[in-house]
């Protein structure tokens, strides 16, 4: 069955764009010009995904989200917010009421298209009862270019993967650091970030560890036949465990 997306933007043209695209990729399409018309469409079509611009006249995209999500109804539609602005309050306000993901105009179409997918499929996981079945699918994979959402101490912030340096296990959470030395402690397993980094740029070293090979320096041996792994503008060297050692000889010893 076709997944059924409602698309409110007061934007005629950028609407009839979002529209003639998902068309033309196999889905079925609503529309609104604006934010009241959305939410009586949202409630009587039930769509599948919601994408909102948030700057529009009378009830604005954060209305839509703020109504839909207390509605039984409609609360678990994934949603997509269109913006020309994003700085960090105003992604803090959309992910404080619900947002799924945002899009900075102009974006370009696979964004647009990957966001959906994504969308979907991890809405598809929590109706099968499974919350991580999105996480290992290997199309779910981001690139090194991408820009992924984490909550850190409650609070959201945005993360580009190209500049988290690495990535350790503490008990339940894991620590990101990134090249601005800036840390989030996230209640993420390092298995969660191993289904969604892109194999190509970051590599497991030990069972707490996770490393952006881009940022690799050098690798020394160690004690024991084992590794050493020194990453850009950190002190310390890294250990690669026993378990890892012969995947990392292969590749750079």
């Amino acid at each position: 069955m076709k997944k059924k997306i409602l698309i409110i933007e007061d934007d005629i043209d950028v609407r009839d764009n979002i529209i003639t695209l998902l068309n033309e990729e196999g889905y079925d399409t609503l529309s609104a010009i604006d934010g009241k018309t959305g939410i009586d469409i949202a409630k009587s079509e039930n769509p599948d995904l919601v994408i909102c611009d948030i700057l529009m006249n009378g009830f604005s995209g954060y209305d839509v989200l703020d109504t839909l999500s207390k509605d039984d109804f409609t609360k678990s539609i994934p949603f997509i917010f269109l913006t020309a602005k994003a700085n960090r309050e105003d992604v803090r306000l959309g992910m404080l009421l619900g947002a799924d993901d945002y899009l900075a105009k102009p974006f370009k179409s696979d964004e647009l298209l990957k966001s959906i997918a994504t969308r979907l499929r991890k809405a598809e996981g929590y109706r099968k009862g499974n919350i991580d079945f999105y996480v290992n699918h290997p199309e779910e994979r981001h690139s090194v270019d991408d820009k992924i959402f984490v909550r850190a101490n409650g609070r959201p912030a945005l993360i580009k993967i190209n500049e988290i340096l690495f990535i350790a296990a503490e008990n339940q959470y894991s620590s990101i650091m990134l090249l601005d030395k800036k840390v989030y402690l996230i209640r993420k397993s390092l298995a969660h970030w191993e289904g969604i980094l892109p194999p190509k740029n970051f590599i497991r070293i030990h069972r707490s560890t996770i490393i952006n090979l881009d940022y690799l320096v050098k690798i020394d041996k160690w004690y024991k036949a084992g590794l050493l792994a020194y990453l850009k503008d950190i002190k310390e060297p890294f250990v690669i465990s026993k378990k890892y050692s012969t995947i990392i000889r292969r590749k750079f010893v």
